[in-house]
């Protein structure tokens, strides 16, 4: 009980430290502010996306579009997590404290998961709007609006194990940001496209799409949580979370 408290106490300092320098520079006020400007643009400014116009009370537009801004905003926020210490050198000196490396690399993803928790919780006024918009008030799909910002939530926790890995094998905050927004992408939407080549369609097409994000994410969105979308969520999560303390490790070796 003793060493749970002791490790948790490390990843509290970690995630405190983390969480004080998203807020005490611009990282975190931006991520915060282009990503719900971005969601007011789309949802109630641009034709033919905008609720007003289409004249249906629901948010299948702003879950469809959100993933695609989380592609690109979370390896903006996460690229300097690791990248900057390392090439500053700070990362030696980490190292040379008594806290091992997962509890570094779970206090920085702890830290980058919170800003993105942050980020999406005004986003539930968008929500009380429509609730009060639809004809009779009320008469949305709450079920489904709930398990849609809870797959939400799991895709943002992947991206940001992305973003963490990708930031610790390279001392480039660049290359760290270019390589996590390749590999949200790709595991999000590539294995849909595969699974549409002629060579698999009707036969292993399925199996292929369960591959990436996007199918477990869709199927969250229908309201009906699954143990396997979870699981495969959580598994997605550990090996990105377990290859960043690897990469971290082999700078010892």
């Amino acid at each position: 009980m003793e060493s749970v408290i002791f490790v948790a106490s490390h990843m509290f300092a970690i995630f405190k430290k983390e969480i004080q320098q998203f807020f005490s520079s611009l990282v975190g006020y931006v991520a915060i502010i282009v990503f719900l400007a971005l969601l007011g643009l789309f949802l109630w400014i641009f034709p033919d996306s905008n609720v007003l116009d289409t004249g249906f009370a629901n948010l299948d537009y702003f879950f469809y579009v959100t993933p695609k801004i989380f592609c690109i905003l979370i390896p903006a926020v996460t690229m300097r997590s690791f990248a900057e210490e390392i090439n500053t050198g700070t990362i030696e000196l980490l190292s040379t404290r008594p806290v091992t490396e997962l509890e570094i690399v779970l206090g920085k993803y702890f830290a980058a998961l919170a800003l993105v928790v942050i980020t999406i919780l005004p986003t539930l006024i968008y929500f009380y709007t429509i609730y009060h918009l639809a004809t009779p008030a009320g008469n949305v799909d709450i079920g489904g609006v709930l398990g849609s910002y809870l797959g939400l939530l799991f895709l943002g926790a992947v991206f940001v194990a992305i973003g963490i890995f990708s930031s610790a094998i390279t001392s480039n905050q660049i290359v760290a940001f270019i390589l996590a927004v390749f590999l949200c992408f790709s595991l999000y939407i590539s294995f849909d496209y595969i699974a549409q080549f002629s060579t698999f369609l009707g036969k292993y097409d399925y199996i292929i799409a369960s591959l990436g994000l996007n199918s477990h994410y869709d199927a969250m969105g229908k309201g009906v949580i699954d143990s396997r979308d979870v699981i495969y969520f959580l598994s997605v999560i550990s090996l990105f979370i377990l290859s960043t303390r690897t990469a971290l490790s082999s700078r010892r070796w």
